[in-house]
Formats: C-alpha cells, sequence, structure tokens
C-alpha cells in the first residue's frame, strides 16, 4: 500500500452531519451514477455471491452497498461480528496513519487554523499533494516516513507507529455519528464479507486478538 491520498474534499461545513459532509462531495455523487470506472462486482475468493468493491469507514458513516462499517454494540470474542469488526479496523488503520503522519508532520494541523475558510481548505489540499509527492519518491519517501512510521502487527498484536508518539495536541477531530437504517442490500453486502472472514479469508491470529 502507498498510504496516500487518492481524492480530496475540503470545505463541509462544520455543522454538517456524517451523511451530509459524505454526500456534498463530488466523489459521492459520482458513486450514485456510477461514473468512476470501478471494476465489475464478482464473488470473493472461495464464495459464490458478486459483491462490489467497497470502502470502509467508521461509526460516523452510515452503512451502504458501496462502504462497509464495523457492527455494532459488544460481540462475544471470536464470533462472526467480532473477526469482521477486527478485520474493518485493520483496513481502516490505514487511513488513520495516513491523517496521523499528516498531522505530525505539517502541524498547521494540531490547532484550529484562524484563517478564511477558503485559504483553510487550500492549506489542507497543499498539505495532502506534499504528502502524496513526498511518499512517492523514494528517496524522500525514507526521510518523510521511516520504516517505524507505521502501525504494523507483529504475531496478531499492534506494534503502533512512531507518528503516535506526537500527535497528542493534534485538532483533527472525529466526525459524530447520526443512527440510521441500512438497506437489507448493504447488510447482505457485510455479512458477505464477514462470512468470508472467517472462511476463506481467514486469518491464522483473528480469533485469539478479537
Amino acid at each position: 500500500m502507498d498510504y496516500c491520498f487518492t481524492f480530496i474534499d475540503v470545505g463541509a461545513q462544520g455543522r454538517m452531519n456524517d451523511a451530509g459532509v459524505f454526500a456534498s462531495t463530488t466523489l459521492y455523487r459520482k458513486i450514485l451514477r456510477r461514473e468512476l470506472s470501478f471494476p465489475p462486482n464478482k464473488p470473493l475468493p472461495g464464495r459464490h455471491e458478486s459483491v462490489p468493491y467497497i470502502f470502509v469507514g467508521d461509526d460516523a458513516f452510515p452503512l451502504s452497498g458501496s462502504l462497509l462499517k464495523a457492527y455494532s454494540g459488544t460481540h462475544a470474542k471470536g464470533s462472526i461480528e467480532r473477526i469482521f469488526n477486527y478485520r474493518l479496523c485493520r483496513a481502516r488503520r490505514v487511513v488513520e496513519n495516513v491523517f496521523g503522519i499528516l498531522a505530525s508532520i505539517f502541524r498547521v494541523f494540531r490547532k484550529p487554523m484562524l484563517i478564511q475558510p477558503e485559504k483553510a481548505a487550500m492549506v489542507c489540499m497543499t498539505c495532502a499533494l506534499l504528502h502524496n509527492f513526498l511518499r512517492r519518491s523514494n528517496t524522500s519517501r525514507q526521510i518523510y516516513t521511516p520504516s517505524d512510521s507505521f502501525d504494523y502487527e507483529a504475531d496478531g498484536h499492534l506494534m503502533p507507529g512512531s507518528w503516535r508518539q506526537d500527535t497528542a495536541s493534534s485538532s483533527l477531530l472525529p466526525l459524530g455519528k447520526t443512527p440510521r437504517k441500512p438497506s437489507e442490500e448493504a447488510k447482505y453486502i457485510r455479512k458477505e464479507f464477514a462470512e468470508y472472514f472467517v472462511s476463506n479469508g481467514a486469518v491464522e491470529w483473528q480469533s485469539y486478538v478479537s
């Protein structure tokens, strides 16, 4: 994985809820209109039902046919729901690491920006582009993000990346969640991924760490 930004949308109003923020992006509108060149639906390895390529999100986002989020509530150790949540968390950790490193290096994110919203949006986009530029050069990548920068797993245990020691004062805040009822299609797609994670897609340590 390259830990780079693929799509950037900056400038949603702070009072907007999670659904409003995502729905206001051009990415969301293109997803709805099927204007993006996503690969066609296909079964997961060893499965028979076709599923779409999906995004992953946290509790701030609604479960949908194109975005998976964790099962809510508490689940028994080793249960299919808990294993799914663990695997989803592993995938989302990539996003968490990227934003963590961004706030660690570009310290403008350490506190609210006391500038006009338009300029703040430009600062955010510029930092994201610089991040991508530094990550894509073999020379600068090793300086910008040394090998210990990112979280990694050893025998199923999470080893925190070095950025986590340096972002206590970051002002990057999570979006609040707004409960909503998902569609049956969205629940079915999540269930198909959950069953895959306890069959052909299982990893050996997931039962004792989740």
